[in-house]
């Protein structure tokens, strides 16, 4: 009886390393001689780009094990006063550009009194 073939497995680190390659190539030719060296198809390089792009290789690498560390209820707060101080930043830009814009057109109206007057 023939044995079935096993598919192949890659692993993240083989997939950057050989995705770093193949960006690296310059010439004509050089990714179709990287492929053959290595036994890959263009398709399995095209996925993997794809993959690059939508950030999953990096979802495979291999996670920090055991307990999350606990988080502080602090850190929490710290993070709502943040947004919350950088709202309160964005609402005071805003409301100085309308200050200034007011002024602006104070002035603008200021002049064409003072040329319709005789």
């Amino acid at each position: 009886m023939v044995a079935k073939p096993k598919r192949r497995r890659f692993t993240a680190k083989y997939k950057r390393r050989i995705l770093e390659q193949a960006d690296a190539c310059t010439k004509p030719g050089e990714v179709s001689a990287l492929l053959r060296r290595e036994g890959l198809y263009s398709s399995h390089l095209s996925s993997w780009r794809q993959a690059r792009e939508l950030g999953e290789l990096a979802a495979l690498e291999p996670k920090k094990r055991g307990p999350k560390p606990k988080t502080d209820p602090r850190d929490k707060k710290i993070a709502e006063l943040e947004k919350q101080l950088a709202k309160e930043r964005a609402r005071r830009e805003r409301a100085e550009a309308l200050v200034e814009v007011q002024k602006k057109l104070a002035s603008m109206l200021e002049e064409l009194g003072k040329d319709e007057e005789p």
